[in-house]
Formats: structure tokens, sequence, C-alpha cells
């Protein structure tokens, strides 16, 4: 990644810089995901640039080898942005994977310290009886009929796959 960095304009390096280790470790989810938009987003644009110019420079040259060359800064642009896609997805995961874990453990110890966040079952029996609450699931004869055109979808499907 570091061989095509003089390809980028000034704002572009600042980017770039964004990601050294040092910058990318303080940052929480939130942050990580605003810098993944705009990496990604600079990627696209890199990526298009680079893929229309190529495509244009091919009737020109009458050959996608001979029209190659003429490409080198655009290719190395959105090579530098995938790179640096790569390394913010990766840190965005890793940190995403820990607050999901610390949630996790945190709902888990409300749960065995009897403060759960759910219903309040005092508020269930509101409804006159102070008794259980009749639960009843109306259906109006579709579930066998949906049930039958999923086994056939299936079956047709099975078929098709075994030719």
């Amino acid at each position: 990644m570091d061989q095509y960095l003089w390809v980028l304009k000034d704002k572009e390096r600042d980017l770039i810089r964004e990601l050294e280790p040092e910058r990318l470790e303080p940052l929480d989810e939130e942050e990580l995901l605003a810098l993944h938009k705009r990496v990604r987003r600079a990627r696209n644009k890199h990526t298009t640039n680079y893929r229309r110019g190529a495509a244009e420079r091919v009737e020109l040259a009458s050959g996608r080898g001979a029209a190659a060359a003429g490409s080198d800064k655009s290719r190395g642009r959105a090579y530098v942005f995938e790179e640096a896609l790569s390394i913010v997805s990766d840190r965005l995961a890793r940190v995403a994977r820990e607050t999901a874990e610390e949630l996790k453990d945190e709902r888990l110890a409300r749960a065995r310290a009897g403060k759960s966040p759910g219903p309040d079952i005092s508020a269930d029996s509101v409804g006159g009886g102070g008794g259980r609450q009749r639960q009843h699931d109306q259906t109006t004869g579709g579930i066998k009929r949906d049930a039958s055109s999923q086994a056939q979808g299936a079956k047709r499907q099975a078929k098709r796959d075994s030719r």
C-alpha cells in the first residue's frame, strides 16, 4: 500500500493517515462506522473512475492489454482504498464483537440479579379477573395451505437440482 501513496492527493492522504494504529485504536464503534463509510465512498469513487477510464481506453487502444498501461495512477488509488477499507473493516468487526460480548455479559448479570428489563408480570393481569390471560392464535386455514405450497416449491427445486 505504501508504494501507491504518491498517487494520492492531500485530502486522500489525510484519510489514509487516520488508519494509523495509534489513531485507530481509541475510536469507538460509531466513529469507526463513520470512518468506514468515508473510506468506502472513496474506494467506490476511485474504483468507478478506474473502470470508466480503462473502458474508454480499450476502444482507443483496440485492446485491453494495450489500454492497461494508461491507468496506473487510477488503479493505484483504487488499490490503496481497497486496502484501507479492509483495515477499517477488520478493526470495526473486532470492536463490534467486543461490544456485543460486553452487552451480553451485562444482560446476563442483570438477569441473574433479578433486575431484568423484561415485562412486568403484574401488569399482565390488568384486564380483569386477575388470572392468566387467554392466548389464542386465530388462523384462517392458511397455515396448512402455505406449508403445502412451500413443500411443492421445495420439490420442484430438488427436481431441478438433480438434473
